[in-house]
This record gives C-alpha cells, sequence and structure tokens, in this order.
C-alpha cells in the first residue's frame, strides 16, 4: 500500500484547480442505464470510486469511452446484466445506485449488499422500502437484494432519515415509473441537485430538487444528454482547511463557492480570510486559527465529510472546539491517530472535545477513510518533522493527485511505494 511522506511547517501559496465532485459523479455514471443513447460527461474526477464504477458498468454491458479532459461516454444500449456482483460492491458502497436504474429501465436487478469505509453501517432499508413502495417485489438473498417489477409504479414516499444515496436511487427509479412520485424529507444536497439536472435534460419531468420534496412525474423513456460534474465542495474545502493549517494564501479555481455556506462560515469563523470571486475562491491564513465548534447536519447543514478535516485545524487552534457528530456513528476514527501527532481530542458517544495545542509533532499515522486521510494529511501539513500516512488508498477513493496539487502550493510531500520503509 503506497503511503505519503510530508515534512511539515511550510505555508501554502499558489494557485490549484478543483475537481468535479465524486458525490454528484458517482449517481451520475449510474443514470446512464436509464437510456440507451449515449450520454457525455465532462468534468468527471480521476479517482479508484470512479474506476469501480466504470468498471462495475461495463460489467453490465455498458459500453463507455474514457477520454481525455475528463470527458467520459456512456452507452448503455446492449446491457446484456442485471447483477453488480460482490467483487465489485464490497468496496464501494455508493454501487447501491445502480439498483434503481437496473430495475426501472429493464424490470429487475440482483445488486450486492455493498461494503465500504467502515464510518458507519448506512443501511439501504429505505432505498429498499422506496421501491417497495413503487410496487417491486423485493427479497434479500445470500447477500444480493434481488428486485422485481414490471413496471413501477408511482408513489408517495417519505424516508425515516435523509438519505442522499436513497433520495439518488428513489429520484432515478422514478423517472421511469407510471405516474407521480412525490419524495418527502429528500436530501437536498449540491450533488443531488446535479443529478436531477442531469435527469432533466435526459427528458425527465422533476421538480423540487434542493427542496426536502421532490415531484417527479414518470415518462415512456430517457434521452442522452451532455452534463458537466459540479465542483466538488469538499475538495475545495479541505484545501482551504490546509490552507488554514499551515497559513499562507491559495486561490482555488473551478469552484462553487454558493454549495459551500456552511463550510466558508465555519473557515471564516476560525480565521480564515475568504473572498469568493465567480468560481474563484482566495483564502488567506495569517495567524492562528481560533477553535471553532460545530454540529454536522444534512445540507444546508455543515457536511459530515468535512467534519475530520475541520478537526485537524482544531487540533492547533486557539482555546477549545466541541463537534458533534449527528450523521455517521463511527466517524471519529482519526482521532486517535491525530493524537499520536500531539492532538488533545477527547471522544465521548456522538461528541469530540478538541483542546488546541501549539504545535503538533510528525509521526507515522494510519488513514482508516476517504476523509480521515485528508484530515492526516492537514495535520501533517501543519506538524513539525515529517509523517507518513499509511494505507492512503482511502484517500485515492476522493481525491485527485491530492499531493501533485498540494506540491503545486509549496507542500513538501512525496508519494511512496507500498514497499518503503
Amino acid at each position: 500500500m503506497d503511503k505519503l511522506l510530508i515534512r511539515g511547517g511550510r505555508p501554502l501559496h499558489g494557485e490549484v484547480a478543483i475537481s468535479g465532485a465524486k458525490n454528484a459523479a458517482l449517481p451520475i455514471l449510474c443514470a446512464g442505464l436509464l437510456t440507451s443513447d449515449t450520454l457525455v460527461l465532462d468534468n468527471v474526477p480521476e479517482l479508484r470510486d470512479i474506476g469501480t464504477t466504470l468498471r462495475l458498468l461495463e460489467r453490465l454491458g455498458v459500453a463507455y469511452r474514457n477520454g481525455r479532459g475528463r470527458h467520459v461516454e456512456l452507452a448503455a444500449s446492449q446491457v446484456s446484466s442485471v447483477e453488480a456482483p460482490y467483487e465489485l460492491v464490497k468496496t464501494m458502497r455508493a454501487s447501491i445506485l445502480v439498483l434503481g436504474p437496473l430495475l426501472a429501465r429493464f424490470g429487475e436487478a440482483r445488486v450486492s449488499l455493498p461494503g465500504g469505509c467502515a464510518i458507519g453501517q448506512r443501511p439501504v432499508d429505505q432505498h429498499i422500502r422506496g421501491l417497495a413502495a413503487m410496487g417491486a417485489e423485493i427479497r434479500i438473498e445470500r447477500g444480493y437484494v434481488v428486485a422485481r417489477a414490471k413496471r413501477l409504479k408511482g408513489a408517495t414516499i417519505r424516508t425515516d432519515m435523509v438519505t442522499v444515496t436513497g433520495t439518488e436511487n428513489l429520484m432515478m427509479a422514478a423517472t421511469l415509473a407510471e405516474g407521480r412520485t412525490i419524495l418527502e424529507n429528500a436530501a437536498r444536497e449540491p450533488e443531488v441537485v446535479d443529478l436531477a439536472e442531469l435527469l432533466i435534460k435526459m427528458g425527465a419531468r422533476i421538480q423540487g430538487h434542493g427542496t426536502d420534496r421532490i415531484v417527479i412525474d414518470g415518462v415512456e423513456r430517457l434521452h442522452g444528454a451532455e452534463h458537466r460534474i459540479v465542483p466538488d465542495r469538499i475538495e475545495a474545502g479541505t484545501f482551504l482547511c490546509a490552507v488554514g493549517a499551515t497559513g499562507g494564501e491559495i486561490v482555488l479555481r473551478d469552484t462553487a463557492a454558493h454549495t459551500m455556506g456552511a463550510i466558508l462560515d465555519k473557515l471564516r469563523e476560525a480565521g480564515v480570510h475568504i473572498e469568493e470571486d465567480g468560481s474563484l475562491i482566495r483564502a488567506r491564513m495569517i495567524a492562528r486559527p481560533r477553535a471553532t465548534g460545530f454540529r454536522t447536519q444534512e445540507y444546508p447543514g455543515f457536511p459530515t465529510d468535512m467534519q475530520a478535516q475541520l478537526m485537524a485545524l482544531n487540533t492547533i487552534a486557539e482555546g477549545t472546539a466541541v463537534i458533534v457528530e449527528t450523521i455517521f456513528e463511527n466517524r471519529y476514527m482519526h482521532a486517535p491517530e491525530l493524537s499520536r501527532m500531539g492532538a488533545h481530542i477527547e471522544v465521548e458517544g456522538d461528541t469530540a472535545v478538541v483542546t488546541g495545542v501549539p504545535a503538533l509533532s510528525g509521526a507515522a499515522v494510519m488513514a482508516t477513510d476517504l476523509r480521515a486521510s485528508a484530515s492526516l494529511v492537514i495535520a501533517g501539513l501543519a506538524a513539525e518533522g515529517e509523517t507518513c500516512v499509511d494505507r492512503i488508498y482511502h484517500l485515492d477513493r476522493g481525491y485527485e493527485r491530492m499531493e501533485e496539487k498540494l506540491r503545486t502550493l509549496g507542500a513538501d510531500i512525496q508519494r511512496l511505494p507500498g514497499n518503503a520503509s
């Protein structure tokens, strides 16, 4: 397994481009199953999870061309299988997003129960209940969700919790259902909106996306479309946390600041000077950060995917911050690793109390999930001495060439092959 070696203590300076959003690209790729026409996508990030999704679609019979400039063309005119096998699904929970499109277009699907990184259970029962309400016959058979429906029927569905992938799966399924589907308690995330905008380009009839009530009137068929993936607000927030921790001044290109309200508010509270200028975000940090408490919430609240990164910033902040994680029950696994670097963090249940220290010390640490990886990189950039971050395959799932982008900003960071000591 590759590692990252970081020599910390260097302020960041320069300009870097933000990639397309992983959490938007994954459902959008799966939406290609809804039509036999070609789907043309731009700004698709080059990530491990994207590669896994493309391999899964190829296994189903989808032809794709992955061109230059993060340009992907999908054609699902020759789908030969409706089974998403365990060996592909086990590495990425978002694979469950093929369930709705397969069932809606082909009347059947056999999808392995998903795996992924261990930050919480994230059950798929909301997906299953919603599809059952639309008339699907569903059973769990030897670790697979097996679903059948001659044609899905519109229904009013209120999920027990706000679920992003559940909203996306049910919205995709409803586009080809007979009649009207109403999704109550729907997720409002920008990535859900981006998927809805693509589906509308494909001929879907959708209203209310971006609110907690989405209305979909089913159509007979969808057609091809062209679409550009929305910028990754989590990647942008991660780089802003990095400059907040190290000091310096950076410019982020190709951003969507209007999707980052809660993130930018908290970083400003921590002392980061931020200016928004169209697709640019300028950030400057000239002092020690201020401790900034927060509670993770569904959009438009502070995202759980930024919790670890802002915790890393808080470890060297002046004062004490109280963090409450309300989305996932096991998302503080980075705290012990940060403590190895000298951080003072006390965790009890869903609450972490972080008392800032003047400086962190470099250490050997291990990544446990995607966003935990990013927090350890941020800590390493700010720490005195060398930090070695192991198991960075997690990082590669969601950040496109992170170490290369950081080097353009002046960071001393390099990737070591897995057999390096």
